[in-house]
C-alpha cells in the first residue's frame, strides 16, 4: 500500500480524498495556484506544493509541475479527482512512465473511453446498446446540417472529447444544427483542444440514468447500482439520486451487465461510470463513459456502504477487489444536491467573492465513511471566511442526504437546505428548495428537459410559493421581539426606571418590489416563562395563530424550534437587504424581507413615497462578477437588438451580452481585460 499520494486536483474533491487517505494511514501531498493558497484542501493535506498562477492552465494542468511535485514530496501515486487532468491519456501515461502511480484507470482505458467516436464504436463491438447517429468526425458546419437532416431532427451536436456540458448543444432545425455546430467547435477547441464533433439523434423524453462499475487489476468488474442524474440544466447535473425511480429491476440488471460488459472490452481498472439515456418506455442507450470518480459518487456510497475512494486507492496498489456483484448492497435512499455559487434569479449567473458566512447543516454521516447509515453530510472545499473565485468551477458543496426510502430522502433534504446558511455570495440554494417541492419530481415524472420544461423563462421568486406564508411573517415577529426585548434588558441595566413595558400590537410590512408593500397586524399573547409565544396574524383569509418556541441566540443565522408543535428550521437575518430594518426570514426556499412596526408607525409607514433606483437602459451592465474578454462596440458604432456588444468569462465558461434594442453606441466604459463587478457599466448607448 502507499504511504504517501499527491492529489492533482482542488476543491471538495481534493478534500474527499484526503479524508479517505487519513482513515488508511496516507500521507497527503496538496497542490494549489496562487489564487487557493489559503483553500481548505491546503489546509488539510500533510504538505502542499504551489504550482502557479490562478488560470487552471497556468497551474492545474500543468502535468509536469504536478509530476515534478510527486517527486520532490516523495509521492508515490496521484489521485486526479474529477476535471483538470483527470481524464488526460497523456498524464496518466506519464505517471507510469516516471514510476508514479495513477489512481484511476490505465491510459489505454482512457484513449479507449475518453474519444466519444471511438468508444461508441467499440460499445457496439461489446454488444452495448448505442444511439443511431454519425460517428466520424464532421468537417464543417453544412456537413453537419446535411448529416442531422439525414439522420432526423432533434439531434445532439457534441464534441468528441466534450464533457460537463461543454460542447454540446441539440438542435431541432437547419439553423440550430449550423449554429450549434460552430458553437460546440469553438468551445470544445478552448476547453479541451479538441475540435472534432460528431452526431447523434436526440431521444426526446429521456432520462440521464449512470451505472457506477468499479474494476481491478486482475480482470474482476462489478456494477454498484445506478443514479439518476436526469435533473438538469444546460446539461449540467443538478440534483443526483440513487437508485432511480423510473428503472425496473430487469432494466438495473441489463444496464448493469451491459456496463460491466463494456468495462471489460477495455480491461478497466479503478471507478468509473457508464452513461445511459433512457426512454421512456426503457429502452437504453450507452451515452459515454466517465473514466473517473464522478462528482455525485456519495449518493453510490451511502446505498451501498462503500468508498469509493478507498477502493480507487485498493486497485491501484494492486489489490483485488474483496466483494463480488452479489455483494453490492442497495440500501435506502440517497440524494445530492450541488450547491453552487449563481443566483438563481439572475438567470444563474456566477456569483465570486468572500464567503461572509459559510455554515452547513449540522451533518452525521462524513467522507470516507464505509456506511449505509441514515442522515446528513455534507462534502466541501469551502470555509467561512473563505473565497469562491471566478477561475474555477461554480460549486460550493455537495449536500447529501440518506434516507429509508425516496419521501424520507426529500424531506431530509429539504429540512437540510433550511439550515444551509452562506451569505457573502448567491447560491442556487432556493432553486434547489423549488425543485424538490415541486409535484412532478416527488411523485418521479421527470426527464432531462424537466427544468426547461417548468422553468423555461427563468427563475423567479413565485417559483417557489411557501404553502403557509403567514409562517414566516410570525418568525419576521419573534425575531423583533427578541432584539427588542434585548435592548429592553440592557437599558433596564443602565437607566433603572425607563425599562420599556412589553408590546402586544404590531404589524408586518412585507416589502415588495417597486415599493409593493403588504401590511399584516399582528397580536403578541402573553406568554409563560418557558411556553412557546403565541402570535396571532389577520391574514386576508382570517385570523392565524402561530405557537412557536425558538432556540435563538445573538448572532445566529439559522434558528431551530418548533411552530405548532411542530419542528421547524428557518434562517433569519436582521438589516438584510437595502433597508437596514428589515428582517429576512428563509424557509423551504422563500424569503421573506420585512418590517415589524408599531401600528401608528405602520401608518405613517404607508405615506412614505417609494424611491425608484436610476434608469440603467442606456447602460449595458456586468450581470455578474467577471473577467471582460472582449468589446465587440466601438463609439459611434450603431448596433442592432440582439448584436454581440461584450463577452465576460467567469467560473470556466463564456457568457455573451447582447444589445436589448436598437442604438449607437455612445461610450465605452470598461476595457477589454478588466476584472468586472456586479451592474458595472461596460457600454453607454446614446
Amino acid at each position: 500500500m502507499f504511504t504517501k499520494i499527491l492529489i492533482a486536483n482542488r476543491g471538495e474533491i481534493a478534500c474527499r480524498v484526503i479524508a479517505t487517505a487519513r482513515k488508511m494511514g496516507i500521507a497527503t501531498v496538496a497542490v494549489y495556484s496562487d489564487a487557493d493558497k489559503d483553500a481548505r484542501h491546503v489546509q488539510l493535506a500533510d504538505e502542499a506544493v504551489r504550482l502557479g498562477p490562478p488560470p487552471s492552465r497556468e497551474s492545474y494542468l500543468l502535468a509536469d509541475k504536478i509530476i515534478g511535485a510527486c517527486k520532490q514530496t516523495g509521492a508515490q501515486a496521484v489521485h486526479p479527482g474529477y476535471g483538470f487532468l483527470s481524464e488526460n491519456e497523456a498524464f496518466a501515461k506519464r505517471c507510469e512512465e516516471e514510476g508514479i502511480a495513477f489512481i484511476g484507470p490505465k491510459a489505454h482505458s482512457i484513449a479507449a473511453m475518453g474519444d466519444k467516436i471511438a468508444s461508441k464504436k467499440l460499445a457496439n463491438e461489446a454488444r452495448v446498446n448505442t444511439i443511431p447517429g454519425y460517428n466520424d468526425p464532421i468537417p464543417d458546419a453544412n456537413k453537419a446540417v446535411e448529416i442531422a437532416k439525414g439522420i432526423g431532427y432533434p439531434v445532439m451536436i457534441k464534441a468528441s472529447a466534450g464533457g460537463g456540458g461543454k460542447g454540446l448543444r441539440v438542435a431541432f432545425n437547419d439553423k440550430e444544427a449550423l449554429e450549434g455546430f460552430t458553437a460546440c467547435q469553438n468551445e470544445a477547441r478552448n476547453s479541451f483542444g479538441d475540435d472534432r464533433i460528431f452526431i447523434e439523434k436526440f431521444v426526446e423524453q429521456p432520462r440521464h440514468i449512470e451505472i457506477q462499475v468499479l474494476g481491478d487489476s486482475h480482470g474482476n468488474v462489478v456494477y454498484l447500482n445506478e443514479r439518476e442524474c436526469s435533473i438538469q440544466r444546460r446539461h449540467q447535473k443538478v440534483i443526483e439520486e440513487a437508485p432511480s425511480p423510473f428503472i425496473s429491476d430487469a432494466t438495473r440488471k441489463a444496464m448493469g451487465e451491459q456496463a460491466v460488459a463494456l468495462a471489460k472490452a477495455v480491461k478497466y481498472q479503478s471507478a468509473g461510470t457508464v452513461e445511459f439515456v433512457v426512454g421512456k418506455d426503457q429502452d437504453f442507450y450507452f451515452l459515454e463513459m466517465n473514466t473517473r470518480l464522478q462528482v455525485e459518487h456519495p449518493v453510490t456510497e451511502l446505498i451501498t456502504g462503500l468508498d469509493l475512494v478507498e477502493q480507487m486507492i485498493r486497485v491501484a496498489a494492486g489489490e483485488k477487489l474483496a466483494f463480488g456483484q452479489a455483494d453490492v448492497k442497495r440500501e435506502g435512499w440517497a440524494i445530492e444536491c450541488r450547491i453552487n455559487a449563481e443566483d438563481p434569479f439572475r438567470n444563474f449567473l456566477p456569483s465570486t467573492g468572500r464567503l461572509v458566512r459559510f455554515t452547513p447543516p449540522e451533518q452525521n454521516l462524513f467522507q470516507g465513511q464505509a456506511t449505509t447509515g441514515l442522515g446528513v453530510r455534507v462534502d466541501t472545499g469551502v470555509v467561512d471566511g473563505g473565497e469562491i473565485p471566478m477561475y474555477y468551477d461554480s460549486m460550493i458543496a455537495k449536500l447529501i442526504v440518506h434516507g429509508r426510502d425516496r419521501n424520507d430522502a426529500i424531506a431530509r433534504m429539504r429540512e437540510a437546505l433550511n439550515g444551509f446558511v452562506i451569505r457573502g455570495v448567491q447560491s442556487n440554494i432556493p432553486f434547489q428548495a423549488a425543485l424538490l417541492a415541486h409535484p412532478k419530481f416527488v411523485s418521479g415524472d421527470f426527464n432531462t428537459g424537466f427544468i426547461a420544461e417548468h422553468y423555461a423563462h427563468g427563475f423567479r421568486a413565485e417559483d417557489v410559493p411557501h404553502d403557509d406564508p403567514a409562517f414566516l411573517q410570525a418568525l419576521a415577529v419573534h425575531l423583533h421581539m427578541f432584539y427588542r426585548n434585548r435592548a429592553s434588558g440592557l437599558q433596564g441595566q443602565f437607566w433603572e426606571g425607563y425599562k420599556r413595558l412589553p408590546r402586544r400590537e404590531y404589524v408586518v410590512c412585507a416589502l415588495g418590489e417597486g415599493g409593493a408593500n403588504s401590511y399584516v397586524p399582528a397580536h403578541v399573547g402573553e406568554t409563560a416563562p418557558g411556553q412557546p409565544t403565541s402570535i396571532t396574524l389577520g391574514t386576508p383569509a382570517g385570523d392565524r395563530t402561530y405557537e412557536l418556541a425558538v432556540d435563538k441566540q445573538l448572532g445566529d443565522a439559522r434558528v431551530s424550534g418548533t411552530v405548532n408543535g411542530q419542528p421547524f428550521t428557518a434562517q433569519l437575518q436582521r438589516g438584510a437587504g437595502k433597508n437596514p430594518l428589515a428582517i429576512r426570514v428563509i424557509h423551504n426556499g422563500t424569503q421573506l424581507d420585512a418590517i415589524v412596526l408599531h401600528p401608528q408607525t405602520a401608518e405613517l409607514h404607508k405615506l412614505m413615497p417609494y424611491k425608484a433606483p436610476p434608469d440603467m437602459s442606456k447602460f449595458v451592465l456586468s450581470p455578474m462578477p467577471g473577467l471582460l474578454v472582449q468589446v465587440a462596440v466601438q463609439p459611434g458604432q450603431e448596433v442592432k437588438a440582439g448584436e454581440r456588444v461584450a463577452v465576460i468569462e467567469a467560473m470556466k465558461m463564456e457568457n455573451v451580452l447582447f444589445a436589448s434594442a436598437d442604438g449607437v453606441v455612445k461610450a465605452v466604459k470598461a476595457q477589454q481585460g478588466e476584472s468586472l463587478t456586479v451592474d458595472q457599466a461596460i457600454v453607454e448607448f446614446e
